[in-house]
């Protein structure tokens, strides 16, 4: 559990800065300080089931801001299991990446290739001719469906059965002062 906190306060100390932006206007920087403890997250003392559809709405609007980090890691790591275990789409989605990369850096002039003038549009519609197929058979929507579903289900589980603290009720207070 101590190694799990210590993880915990390292991504919490990650800060991305981007060039020619106010790191207080960082989103990724946001959510990463909006990470709670994963002793508050996965506390089960406040886990009940809501009384009513009311109640879970109310849990399910507080809880998403509350723990907006945590569910942003969340999803973070389904998307990188999804791309793990899903080796085509691995595949494809690194030679289109690597493909532009290689025109990018090799073929910014058209090249003289026996009789034929190589362009940069040759080129990318090759990686194109290749790639889209490639892509498709991946079948990358599928994907993107599990993803949309895996967290849509655990985030609203969550959020919908673990009941706010106590900072839940001075909050209202907060915001209306």
């Amino acid at each position: 559990m101590e190694a799990l906190m210590r993880v915990t306060d390292t991504v919490k100390a990650f800060r991305v800065r981007l060039p020619g932006r106010n790191s207080t206007n960082n989103t990724l920087e946001t959510r990463l300080s909006a990470l709670r403890p994963l002793g508050e997250f996965f506390d089960y003392h406040r886990i009940s089931k809501p009384a009513d559809m009311n109640t879970a709405t109310t849990r399910i609007s507080y809880n998403t801001r509350y723990f907006s980090g945590n569910y942003g890691v969340i999803v973070a790591t389904l998307a990188v299991y999804a791309l793990i275990t899903n080796y085509l789409l691995l595949v494809s989605l690194a030679f289109l990446i690597g493909g532009f990369i290689a025109i990018n850096r090799f073929a910014p002039e058209p090249m003289q290739v026996g009789e034929h003038v190589v362009t940069q549009k040759s080129l990318y519609t090759g990686l194109f001719v290749i790639g889209i197929p490639l892509v498709w058979f991946s079948s990358p929507l599928s994907t993107f469906f599990w993803l949309f579903g895996a967290s849509s289900f655990l985030i609203i589980g969550h959020a919908s059965l673990m009941e706010p603290g106590i900072e839940s009720e001075y909050a209202a207070v907060g915001e209306a002062v």
